[in-house]
């Protein structure tokens, strides 16, 4: 499949209608409540990964908490795979508080919905680019523009619900000079002006040794600090970044912070590629390694059915992980959930009227299957809406700290030690809405 094919594939259900939401009880045990908060934080802590890296990397963070759990209470013994150095040199990222080893997916390039402007070489062509979308919203004809710096290299702008991004890069040696490139460039691009935000950020060598740097969000909140998060991925620096922002009127999400990302690394890999420094952008697309069906294998176990490998390497499945989700949320009826009887008749079976009309009517597997969907979607959105309530007042990384204090303030109360092992109870989203943030 190609990677818009894939993404399609496995999309997950979402409901945000807060009366349903409150009204829900589920039925579940904890792991799959895990992985639903890990994978909805990962669209907001990490908005560049595309919805097939965020299942692996949950699943590898629910895995790791599963087999850490399993050693506490006596389950298994011995150390992991990852204290025995299986996945060393393989770079890490943080989910849920938790280190996960990841595997980079060369060359996946993956967009959502949004628009991107045609790559030219020439500024020109992007300056009436953006000039006549500037146009079409606020009916004016385009100011002429002198020609651009050559100084300045430019991302391709993306359009995404009326909204338009561009990102530019320069190079400064002064944090002194940073007023005066702002002001060439909007000189060489009038249509800047019009803007709904100019964004800046700088890095800059220190003559005392060291690296400054300073940012301006100018209203897109959050926006200089993600670029210097950007800048420091790539080590740019004596760099100034700006990325320019025509708002729509439509909130954008965690994407906007995908747009963003994607802009300012566009700019500084053009930048880089005219300067012909070696561009090592970070924000790759990656996978999360399953280590412990590493070690397996290596002592002549099988992998299990969620993984595969790619070149070699275990990693754990998108597809496992979307399928865990689907069928772990049941309706709680204040007791045993329904299920569909699997004896001799089943549901085909004929009684008395009387008797009949005194049993609840079972569900099918279908019925039972929908119901779960469904569930499923409402949790997510109840976590979504959480999480939005909390995205332009957390950095990436508190929001993943918080995140999973958040979990065990709502999570299945079960028994401890091995009796609760894997036990179901009851979760209340009412009790997921209530994480959101207070208005103060």
């Amino acid at each position: 499949m190609t990677p818009r094919d894939l993404e399609a594939s496995l999309a997950l259900p979402l409901s945000t209608d807060e009366e349903r939401i409150a009204s829900a009880v589920l039925q579940t045990n904890r792991a799959p409540v895990v992985l639903a908060f890990a994978v909805e934080l990962l669209r907001y802590t990490m908005p560049e990964q595309p919805l097939s890296s965020r299942l692996s990397l949950a699943q590898a963070a629910v895995s790791a908490n599963s087999r850490s759990k399993a050693v506490s209470i006596g389950l298994e013994k011995g150390a992991s795979a990852e204290d025995e150095g299986w996945g060393e040199g393989q770079p890490r990222v943080r989910v849920m508080g938790r280190e996960v080893t990841v595997l980079k997916r060369g060359g996946y390039e993956w967009k959502g919905d949004e628009e991107v402007g045609a790559g030219d070489d020439d500024d020109d062509d992007e300056t009436v680019r953006v000039a006549r979308f500037d146009t079409q919203r606020s009916g004016t004809e385009p100011a002429a523009s002198p020609s651009p710096s050559p100084s300045w290299s430019a991302s391709r702008p993306v359009s995404l619900k009326e909204s338009t991004f561009i990102a530019r890069a320069t190079s400064l040696t002064s944090a002194s000079q940073r007023s005066t490139l702002m002001r060439s460039l909007m000189a060489a691009h009038p249509q800047l002006t019009t803007a709904t935000h100019n964004a800046w950020a700088y890095r800059v060598r220190s003559p005392a040794g060291g690296v400054r740097e300073e940012s301006f969000d100018d209203g897109e909140t959050g926006c200089g600090d993600l670029m210097l998060r950007v800048m420091r991925e790539v080590h740019a620096v004596d760099t100034l970044l700006v990325l320019t922002r025509w708002f729509g009127g439509i909130m954008l999400g965690p994407d906007r912070w995908r747009l963003m990302r994607n802009c300012a690394t566009g700019a500084l890999a053009e930048r880089l590629r005219k300067t012909g420094a070696e561009v090592a952008l970070g924000g790759e697309a990656v996978w999360g390694l399953d280590l412990e069906a590493m070690r397996g294998k290596s002592h002549g176990g099988g992998a299990r059915s969620h993984e595969t490998t790619v070149v070699g390497m275990h990693i754990h499945r998108p597809e496992g992980a979307r399928a865990y989700l689907l069928k772990s949320f049941a309706t709680s009826h204040g007791g045993a959930e329904q299920a569909v009887g699997e004896s001799a008749g089943g549901d085909e079976q004929k009684g008395v009227e009387g008797k009949k009309a005194a049993t609840p009517k079972k569900k099918t597997v279908k019925a039972l299957g929908a119901e779960k969907e469904e569930n499923l979607g409402l949790l997510l959105g109840a976590l979504r809406i959480v999480y939005d309530s909390w995205a332009d007042h957390l950095t990436a990384a508190e929001l993943d700290r918080r995140a999973w204090s958040w979990y065990v303030a709502v999570r299945p109360s079960v028994e401890s030690g091995v009796s609760g092992w894997g036990a179901k109870s009851t979760l209340k989203l009412q009790d997921v809405l209530d994480l959101r943030r207070k208005e103060s």
